[in-house]
This record gives C-alpha cells, sequence and structure tokens, in this order.
C-alpha cells in the first residue's frame, strides 16, 4: 500500500468514526438530558414514587438489554444500516410517549420503547468493520468520548433546559436530537462485505459466551453503568435536599467537574495506548470504588461532593474509553457483532438494574446505602481483574476461498501462515475468518494459501 493511499484510508476511517460518533452522541445527549433532572422533576409526575423513579430511567436498559443481541445478530445478516435506522425511529418514538404522557407509568412506557431502538452493538460493530486495528483503538475512543462529551453537556444543559422546556419538552427534544442522529445514518458508510459473521449463531454464542476475558468485560461494563445510574437516583435529589443547591447550580458544578475530570483523564488514556490498557482499568476501577465511599460519607459538605463527583468522572470516562476497544480485541474469529451484543446487553442490563438499585435502596434505606452497595460492587469488579493479561493487538480478516477445498487441510496450511494467530473455515460460505498478527502477517504466502484475493 502506498503512503497516499495509506493517509486515504485513515481519512475514510476517521469520517466513519465521526457519523458513528455523532449519532451516537446525539442519542446519548438525549438520554442523558433526562438523568440529572428526573429524579427532582420526576415526583411531579402522577403515581411517582422513588422506586418507580428509579424504575423509569432503567427501563431504557432493561429493553436494551433484551434487544441488543437481537439487534446484533440481525446487523450481521441483514447489514448494519437498516438496523440502525429502525433503531432510531423507535427511540424518536418513545421520546414522543414519554412527552404526552404525565403518569409516571406513561413515562416508563415511552423510555422502554425508546430503550427498544437497542443499535450500541450495531454501531460498535460498524466500527470493527471500517477501521482497521491498527486505528480501532482511537476509533472505540472516539466513541467512548462522544459518549463521555455527551454525558458532559447533557449533565451541564440538562438541568438548564428543564427550567425552560419542563419535563415534557426534554422528551420531545430527545426525539429531535434522534431526527438528526436519523439524518446522520443515511450517510454512514457500509462496509462492502461483513467482516467474519458468517458463523452459525450457535457457533458464535458459544466461542463469545465460552470466553473468560470477554465475560470479564461483561461484567464490568454491567457494574460500570449500575453503579453510575444508581448514583444519579442519588445525588440530583441529594444536592437539591441537603445542600439547597438548585438545578441551575448543579449545572455549574457538573461544568467544573466534568472538565476537571477529562483533563485528568487524558493522560491516563495515553499511557493505556502506550504501555498497556488492563494497568488503567485496575487504578479506574479503584478510583471508581473510591468516589463512591467518598458519597457516601458526604453529609451536607459541598467539597466532599466536589471531589466525590471529579474522581467518578475520571474513573467513568476513562473505562467508558477502554472497554469497547478491549471487547473487540478479544472477540474470536468471526463472532464481532454478537460480541458487541453480548457486550452492550450487559451494559444496559446494568442501567436497568442500577435504576431499581438505586431507587429501592433510597426509598427503603437510605442515600448512603446505595453509594456503599456501589463501591462494594467496585471492589468485587476489582478482584474479577486479577490474573488479567494485556491482550495483543490482532487484525480481523476474511478471505474468499475456492469452492471445492479440502477444508480441514486448508484450515491447517492457513493457521500455519506467520502472523496468523486464529482460523475459522465457513465451508458453507467458502470463508476463511481470521484474526491476524499484521505486524508478523506473511501476506504473499496467505494469498497464496488462500487461492484467491482478500474479499
Amino acid at each position: 500500500m502506498t503512503a497516499s493511499s495509506s493517509h486515504a484510508l485513515q481519512r475514510t476511517e476517521l469520517k466513519a468514526t465521526g457519523y458513528l460518533a455523532t449519532i451516537f452522541a446525539l442519542r446519548m445527549f438525549g438520554l442523558f438530558m433526562i438523568l440529572p433532572i428526573f429524579a427532582v422533576y420526576g415526583q411531579a409526575l402522577e403515581g411517582a414514587s422513588p422506586l418507580l423513579i428509579g424504575t423509569a430511567i432503567g427501563a431504557y436498559g432493561l429493553m436494551q438489554a433484551l434487544l441488543q443481541i437481537p439487534f446484533g445478530m440481525l446487523s450481521d445478516r441483514f447489514g448494519r444500516r437498516p438496523l440502525l435506522l429502525i433503531g432510531l425511529l423507535l427511540f424518536i418514538a418513545g421520546g414522543a410517549v414519554a412527552a404526552m404522557s404525565d403518569h409516571i407509568y406513561g413515562v416508563i412506557a415511552g423510555r422502554a420503547l425508546q430503550g427498544a431502538g437497542a443499535i450500541a452493538s450495531v454501531i460498535m460493530a460498524l466500527i470493527g468493520d471500517v477501521v482497521t486495528e491498527k486505528h480501532r483503538t482511537r476509533a472505540m475512543a472516539l466513541i467512548g468520548m462522544s459518549v463521555g462529551g455527551s454525558f458532559v453537556l447533557a449533565l451541564i444543559l440538562g438541568p438548564l433546559l428543564a427550567g425552560w422546556l419542563g419535563l415534557s419538552g426534554l422528551f420531545w427534544m430527545t426525539s429531535v436530537l434522534g431526527g438528526f442522529a436519523l439524518l446522520v445514518a443515511f450517510v454512514v458508510p457500509a462496509p462492502k462485505a461483513l467482516q467474519g459473521e458468517a458463523l452459525p449463531v450457535s457457533e458464535r454464542f458459544r466461542r463469545v459466551l465460552g470466553s473468560k476475558t470477554l465475560l470479564r468485560f461483561d461484567v464490568g461494563i454491567f457494574s460500570l453503568h449500575l453503579i453510575m445510574t444508581a448514583s444519579f437516583v442519588v445525588v440530583p435529589a441529594l444536592l437539591s435536599d441537603r445542600l439547597g443547591l438548585t438545578l441551575q447550580s448543579h449545572s455549574l458544578l457538573y461544568l467544573a467537574v466534568l472538565v476537571a475530570g477529562f483533563v485528568a483523564m487524558v493522560p491516563l488514556i495515553i499511557r493505556a495506548e502506550r504501555r498497556g490498557a488492563v494497568p488503567m482499568k485496575r487504578l479506574a476501577v479503584v478510583l471508581l470504588a473510591l468516589s463512591q465511599l467518598v458519597l457516601a460519607l458526604a453529609g451536607a459538605q459541598l467539597w466532599h461532593f466536589v471531589l466525590a463527583l471529579l474522581v467518578f468522572f475520571t474513573a467513568f470516562n476513562l473505562l467508558e474509553a477502554l472497554l469497547p476497544s478491549l471487547v473487540g480485541r478479544a472477540a474470536p474469529a468471526g463472532t464481532r457483532g454478537t460480541a458487541m451484543g453480548v457486550y452492550s446487553t450487559s451494559q444496559f442490563l446494568g442501567v436497568f438494574v442500577g435504576g431499581q438499585m438505586g431507587g429501592a435502596l433510597y426509598q427503603w434505606v437510605g442515600a448512603e446505602a446505595v453509594f456503599y452497595s456501589c463501591g462494594v460492587l467496585a471492589l468485587i469488579w476489582l478482584l474479577v481483574l486479577v490474573g488479567m493479561k494485556e491482550l495483543p493487538r490482532l487484525d480481523n480478516r476474511v478471505l474468499s476461498l475456492a469452492p471445492g477445498n479440502d477444508w480441514a487441510a486448508l484450515a491447517e496450511r492457513l493457521s500455519s501462515v506467520p502472523g496468523v494467530v486464529e482460523t475459522v473455515v465457513v465451508e458453507e460460505q467458502a470463508l476463511a475468518l481470521l484474526k491476524v498478527d499484521s505486524s508478523l502477517l506473511d501476506e504473499q504466502q496467505l494469498q497464496g494459501v488462500a487461492g484467491t484475493g482478500q474479499s
């Protein structure tokens, strides 16, 4: 490949990543806007209670958890863009249902319908399709940072917009943002061929669920979003009730700690790229546990809340940037869409459980019980990471094969090519699904063994 074509490839990858990050950010901004104000504004809804407020916050996550795997698998079969469009249409419809409801159960139904548009696994699988392994860590980090950026803006602007638009107006705004994301989805580039998702469904699940490394990541993203959601069922109410802060003051507080958290995260991301992501992941989990301890002990001290939220957002944004890339790197050949589906299911199941747990503990025990429980969960997550090693940087390849081969012998020859780490031959489609170390790969020998060009 020439230098000019390499630069062009990088520009193409950056453009695709930018489109997908925009879709993610618009959608998540709409969802996150509700988070810092719903514990306060939701009390005015007919039939509201802390538990049902937590249910409304978490209902989105329950539907996402149920549908991430089906959406990921359907995107493997029918293509990424059609599933993106369907998911965004459901998201828009759910926002409208919630906006027109003045009862807590109507809002729960709207949030559930929004969650039925389960496109996170589709977006992350599409990143894997159109971005090479060499640039995928940064692409996933950009997606993670777009989520973090939308989180920042939503926590800052949500309370301000709520004072102007009200709760109903915020839900209408989520639908408008979903409409903008829908327009962007039409220009997202589609891969020429799906990258290695040709295995039978049962085989993909067997390989994904049998990976201890992937299960560690699934436990991690479940824990992260459980802690985040449970915390924000409680934190906005405490800032108002204990400290007497207006929602507009919440915005200033979030602005300060989020900007400081991003500044603190940048050197950690750089260190993760240079020296390995696993140590930085462990550090982030430790910070997460510490933030919950400080929140539990905060009482009515503003500086305690500031310190705790600064540490929390540093850890949260770092983990959001690191985890998706690690999942894509660890997924066995031919299973990326399914692996991302399981991962995203775990993420949004954490949102649902966090909303339920946070609401229930806050209503029946107290705010401190929420934070102590989340801190214990973070420590359990840390134990899960014991013994985890750094993952190699491997690329996924798909080769078209000549029909009528001795498939077992061909798979053995492909595996013997320098740089080929994993080989799966799909006989029905005459495809070889490979994971390769591009720095060691003998491209000429690989093409010679396959007997045809790369698909």
